[in-house]
């Protein structure tokens, strides 16, 4: 059992693969090259589920912020295990600030919201109304995530369609959950298209994204491409 940071650092050290860091660096421009190990996921998710299952990651947790990108994967992962509600809200609520890049928010999704939409609605809209972007890009993540398919109403695309920010990974979450929305609901989600309701860069990405996509139809990518905003 790792009883301190430097045994923790040990132990990633111990998983390094340098190659794995050299993607990393590229993929995650926006943190430092320093701050980047190079541990792989399965091997972070397996520590992850090891601590919550040895019952000493609580301590882990407390210690924010972290000094490593895989300290922050790690946490991801760890709040994604947590059984209980609250104390996975708890632990979401101290963690968000410090999130940094898309990776670690991205790939926190703590597996109890399946059987709490109500009340993950309810916390879906504080963060998405955050002036922190990756509290915002992991609010629209989980309506992505939760809310488009038996639970979808078309008040939630409504909701992702007034956030406006200067922030790329915000933009690009919003895109992406539009491109998704138009994959799933497309009769409900093509107006907010074809009436420009996004601003344009995002607009544009959206389309993108759903033309990517092999769940719209040839006909569907037609039209959306007839819909871009051009300059």
């Amino acid at each position: 059992m790792m009883k301190n940071k430097t045994d923790l650092h040990k132990k990633l050290y111990s998983l390094q693969d340098l190659k794995y860091r050299d993607m990393q660096i590229r993929i995650v421009p926006n943190i430092s090259p320093e701050s980047i190990i190079g541990v792989r996921t399965p091997e972070l998710r397996t520590m992850a589920k090891d601590m919550i299952k040895a019952g000493n990651y609580k301590d882990f947790l407390k210690e924010l912020p972290h000094k490593y990108f895989e300290e922050n994967q790690l946490h991801a992962f760890i709040i994604s295990e947590i059984k209980d509600l609250k104390e996975s809200f708890e632990e979401l609520r101290k963690f968000l600030p410090y999130v940094d890049n898309w990776a670690t928010c991205d790939q926190m999704s703590p597996k109890i919201f399946k059987k709490h939409k109500d009340e993950l609605l309810l916390h879906i809209k504080e963060w998405i109304g955050s002036e922190m972007a990756y509290t915002v890009r992991f609010g629209v993540g989980m309506l992505m995530e939760h809310f488009l398919d038996e639970d979808y109403d078309p008040k939630y695309p409504e909701m992702v369609s007034r956030l406006r920010s200067d922030e790329y990974y915000v933009n690009m979450m919003i895109a992406w959950y539009f491109a998704t929305a138009l994959a799933k609901q497309y009769e409900s989600v093509l107006p907010f298209i074809e009436q420009k309701r996004l601003d344009d860069w995002t607009h544009n990405k959206a389309i993108q994204k759903s033309v990517e996509s092999r769940r719209i139809t040839e006909d569907q990518k037609a039209y959306l491409k007839s819909l871009k905003v051009t300059r």
